[in-house]
């Protein structure tokens, strides 16, 4: 996909130092918007999968979200973002979801406020908490932030056979999904129903999911002219390769659709693909669909 260079003076961008630690006693609770479960330590890392969801789903229900405090690191945008490719990417994606999300707010007469991305290694304390980097990518809702350690790419594609600058594209859009339900107030509308039926909390999340990958597809949709032969085939991959089932199995784990937190292989396909045909986020209703 051919994307225009960032511009400093218009994203908000910033590198931990040192990645921040964990504070006695446990990690903190994640956001709403891991782009994949955390079976993807399993594939990496040797962990136990069943045990690391059962963990997660605890911790995502028991600590409250913690205010942002003020971090080591920089702000610099040219500096923070010429660190490495990925980071250039990831920031030349970043400009053009700021650059396609916010007309659409603004033509709703919506207020619209940009995300912060954050590049981190191994660890890090956001305002949801403590996570690190077996937990893969994800949005935090307290302070409007993407995480990510971009040795998260070199996984994908190693471990996962995600492969192509689509793919990595499709990470940055889908937790840029996660910020657009923050606006709209919909993360919080789910997390409202979450409490009040516990028992749907799984498959709620599980639509929210399913919407952030259509949202991804929204604006890879409304930037199609910069699509380039096989960039929808990477988006595709990846999708299929991060689904619930698809992650479980390789981990040797039981398929349970009860412990599912992102939607199947082809759920997931079929939502990204969805928003791309269309380029339009009226299309992303997964609440509504059966």
């Amino acid at each position: 996909m051919r994307l225009n260079r960032f511009d400093p003076n218009s994203i908000r961008v910033r590198s931990e130092g040192g990645g921040g630690g964990f504070p006695g006693g446990g990690g903190g609770k994640l956001g709403c918007g891991s782009l994949i479960i955390v079976v993807i330590a399993a594939l990496v890392f040797g962990v136990d999968p069943g045990q690391m969801l059962g963990t997660l789903e605890d911790v995502q229900q028991q600590m409250p979200s913690q205010p942002a405090q003020p971090r080591a690191g920089s702000n610099d945008a040219e500096t923070v973002c010429t660190q490495n490719a990925y980071a250039l990417e990831a920031c030349n994606a970043l400009s053009s979801l700021d650059a396609t999300w916010k007309p659409i707010f603004q033509q709703a007469g919506a207020r619209f406020e940009q995300p912060e991305l954050h590049f981190y290694t191994a660890q890090v304390r956001s305002g949801c908490g403590a996570a690190q980097s077996a937990m893969g990518p994800f949005y935090c809702p307290a302070d409007e932030g993407i995480y990510i350690d971009t040795s998260f790419y070199d996984q994908l594609e190693r471990q996962l056979g995600a492969k192509g600058d689509f793919a990595r594209y499709y990470v940055i859009a889908h937790e840029y999904g996660h910020h657009v339900q923050k606006m709209t107030g919909i993360e919080a509308q789910v997390r409202r129903a979450q409490s009040a039926n516990p028992a749907r909390a799984n498959a709620l999340q599980v639509r929210m999911e399913l919407q952030a990958d259509c949202y991804a597809g929204v604006w890879a949709g409304r930037n199609r002219d910069r699509i380039e032969p096989g960039d929808m085939e990477e988006g595709l991959t990846a999708a299929s390769a991060i689904g619930d089932d698809t992650l479980l199995r390789n981990a040797g784990q039981s398929v349970n659709p009860e412990k599912f937190t992102h939607g199947t292989s082809a759920q997931r396909m079929e939502w990204l693909k969805r928003g791309l045909e269309s380029g339009n986020e009226d299309s992303c209703d997964t609440f509504g669909s059966s």
